[in-house]
């Protein structure tokens, strides 16, 4: 199966010409040590090691890439926590193109600075207050700058989905393929790349227990929308599951699995210690799910996808600190 609800291998095909050059061709990297806690051969897809830190990258530039020269004189406007508000800045600085984004009072120090550091102009909104959204549609409407969600446009999709090809590259024949799962873009652009490359692989969503919505989603077998979310993992705080994200998923995914914070923190703290490697909280969910046993194969080819690695180091200890820093 090649085509989901707007989306083709021949789009990320296409985002993986545009991203020549441009994006990191990211390592798969395999670890002895964690094959032996996990069970399994495990390689790492490590995005952690992407331009701006996180997969994201992929999505903004492949979104950015194809504007007119129209549009792409409005400029851009985003919304996000932190790791798409990098890559949608980064993107555009690389294009020549002026990018306003918007983001949370409560934002990662070192996601705010860089999204400043590549040259985006940050409005920022209290989010217990506040909707994002509508403070982005009223940032677009007011300039005519043009909206680049995070996850529920094709295009951001199908970037995202370049780093499969790639992956497989390295290390063919995976029998399992764990992504952390926020608003689902990422794992929409990974499923079809994944299944039309590979028919026979089961892919799977990993999310934080306290942000669900994707696993009750999928009990119900229609989106179905959290009040609240409480969870370490910030780049995965989602509420619902996107529009045009769910389709895609529900259609390819072989499950939606959970974590919790502690089963997170865990794969953070082996991820450093045994591969060398500082992630996110939201990149560790995969990892997390293997190790707390969540996916029941054993003996197998899995690959996990790192989807980034940008955290305050200052944050990143007290995660992992006796006195651990709480949702």
């Amino acid at each position: 199966m090649n085509t989901v609800a707007g989306l083709q291998l021949a789009d990320i095909r296409a985002a993986a010409l545009r991203l020549q050059g441009i994006a990191h061709q990211t390592p798969a990297l395999h670890s002895p040590a964690l094959d032996e806690l996990a069970h399994n051969i495990v390689v790492l897809k490590c995005e952690n090691l992407q331009r701006a830190g996180a997969f994201k990258f992929r999505g903004a530039y492949n979104r950015l890439a194809q504007l007119t020269d129209e549009e792409r004189s409005r400029g851009v406007v985003a919304y996000s926590s932190g790791n798409h508000a990098q890559g949608v800045a980064l993107a555009a600085r690389l294009l020549g193109i002026n990018a306003t984004i918007v983001m949370p009072t409560t934002a990662s120090r070192v996601k705010l600075e860089a999204t400043r550091g590549y040259g985006a102009q940050v409005v920022t909104y209290d989010p217990t207050t506040q909707s994002r959204e509508q403070l982005a549609q009223e940032i677009s409407r007011a300039s005519g700058a043009v909206l680049v969600p995070p996850f529920d446009d094709y295009r951001v999709m199908a970037g995202q989905g370049t780093l499969v090809p790639e992956l497989f590259e390295e290390a063919p024949h995976l029998d399992a393929l764990l992504v952390p799962l926020g608003g689902g873009g990422l794992l929409s652009g990974c499923a079809v790349a994944a299944k039309s490359l590979q028919p026979s692989i089961s892919v799977y969503g990993v999310e934080p227990e306290g942000g669900d919505d994707w696993h009750r989603s999928w009990i119900a077998g229609k989106r179905v929308t959290l009040d609240t979310v409480h969870t370490i993992a910030d780049g995965l705080r989602t509420t619902e599951p996107g529009e045009l994200t769910w389709p895609i998923v529900h259609a390819l995914a072989t499950d939606i699995l959970t974590v919790s914070d502690e089963e997170i923190r865990m794969a953070m703290r082996v991820l450093g210690e045994r591969s060398k490697i500082i992630v996110e909280p939201s990149g560790a969910v995969g990892v997390a799910a293997l190790l707390a046993g969540k996916l029941a194969i054993r003996g197998k080819r899995v690959g996990v996808v790192i989807s980034g690695g940008n955290v305050d180091l200052d944050r990143y200890c007290r995660l992992l600190s006796p006195e651990r820093e709480v949702a």
